[in-house]
């Protein structure tokens, strides 16, 4: 829908989420060491440890966000700015992200109840409450953005608060689901340091790696930016067009989260890595099913989102070409998620940092300077994939990551 108000307007939507990544590496400081302890403590069958330290966490992460609001909200115009965008895309984007900055402690909340409840095995009630967030945002985008009834037109600022008000909707039912007795887990009021501790432990080299991954992405959406802005939207397009593909391959990445951790904590090592294998092989059968889909139709599913001509373009390179790269991706996805689970995060972040640099930004970055074309980056791009998902099927067979320590 935002495609429809301009193409300034798409890809200052498509950026946001680039910066979303930065923000996502403090919300990956309490949830991936709060995912990995959760799983852990479910696997030992101490449900009110696990709730309490949800508690904990979720304290943390209100704090977090006053923070990163204030942020977000002030440096709006900056960010966009800084990543070389044309005027139009930093003032659309600047309208855009004010508004995101102001719902950030409904989207950690979110995260937070999203990610505790997957990793103490209960997926389907985020399930239900994700389509009918989906549909809350995509009926309040329809109404806001273009003004319907009743309501004022308000373009790109009506897709940001159609955002925020379906991220406040997953806190209200996240909240409705955990009072209840029944639930995975419940609120109980009690912080422990030493929990804390634990989390932050293996937190902190999470957030690190996502870090770093976040400003080698940034580097590498400043590579596309400084192409125009036609091959930025195609790039956001694509990307967002490839979730179909990729969001199978994360889904089954937090079962091999939770299943990994939750038979490590039962003593069942043998068992955590089978868990892994498994989610593995169904994910790339689902990806790579999609991949195909991608390569064959490219620019009927671009059509969805736009109808610039030279958007479509790029686009639909770009889908061909990540079409081809679908299994490793799948391969990436899960075995990254089950050495998180285990508490292995020095090994992703090594793994991450060594190829997003040395592979996929450098190699970019050496090839526009030598005006290569976009399609050129797409390749590196995929490339990078490839090895990225060899060197973690490697790592996982070794096995060593299941002695990890919490």
């Amino acid at each position: 829908m935002v495609g429809m108000v301009s193409v300034s307007a798409l890809a200052a939507v498509g950026m946001s989420m680039q910066f979303m990544m930065i923000i996502n590496v403090l919300m990956t400081l309490y949830v991936v060491g709060g995912n990995a302890l959760i799983s852990r403590f479910i696997g030992q069958g101490r449900k009110r440890r696990a709730s309490s330290l949800l508690y904990a966490l979720g304290v943390f992460a209100i704090v977090l966000s006053f923070f990163v609001t204030i942020a977000g909200y002030m440096g709006s115009e900056f960010i966009y700015s800084a990543m070389g965008a044309e005027a139009e895309v930093v003032k659309q984007g600047s309208l855009y992200f004010e508004i995101l900055s102001l719902g950030i402690v409904v989207i950690f909340i979110d995260t937070l109840l999203y990610n505790a409840l997957s990793a103490a095995g209960d997926t389907k009630s985020s399930l239900y409450i994700k389509l009918l967030s989906a549909a809350l945002n995509a009926f309040l985008n329809y109404v806001l953005i273009f003004g319907h009834f009743g309501f004022e037109a308000m373009g790109i600022e009506g897709a940001a608060y159609a955002t925020v008000i379906a991220y406040a909707f997953n806190v209200g039912a996240y909240y409705i689901l955990i009072k209840k007795p029944h639930s995975k887990l419940n609120i109980i009021p009690i912080i422990r340091i030493s929990d804390m501790k634990r989390v932050w432990n293996v937190g902190w080299s999470a957030a690190l790696d996502r870090g770093i991954s976040s400003m080698s992405f940034l580097v590498f959406v400043g590579i596309i930016t400084a192409y125009g802005t036609a091959e930025l939207a195609g790039y956001q397009v694509g990307l967002r067009v490839e979730g179909i593909a990729f969001m199978p391959g994360f889904g089954f990445s937090i079962a091999a989260m939770a299943l990994v951790g939750q038979n490590i904590g039962s003593g069942h090592k043998d068992r955590a890595y089978n868990m892994g294998v498994i989610s593995g092989r169904i994910a790339y059968i689902f990806m790579g099913s999609v991949g195909i889909f991608l390569i064959l139709f490219p620019e009927f599913l671009v059509g969805f989102f736009t109808k610039d001509a030279a958007t479509i373009a790029v686009a639909s390179y770009y889908l061909i070409l990540v079409g081809v790269a679908q299994i490793p991706l799948a391969i990436m996805f899960v075995y990254s998620g089950a050495l998180r689970g285990a508490g292995a995060t020095k090994i992703t972040l090594k793994v991450n940092v060594l190829s997003l640099w040395v592979f996929r930004v450098i190699p970019s970055y050496i090839a526009y300077k030598m005006g290569y074309g976009i399609v050129t980056i797409f390749v590196i791009m995929n490339i990078e994939t490839l090895i990225k998902g060899i060197i973690y099927w490697r790592i996982y067979t070794t096995r060593t990551w299941l002695d990890t320590k919490v």
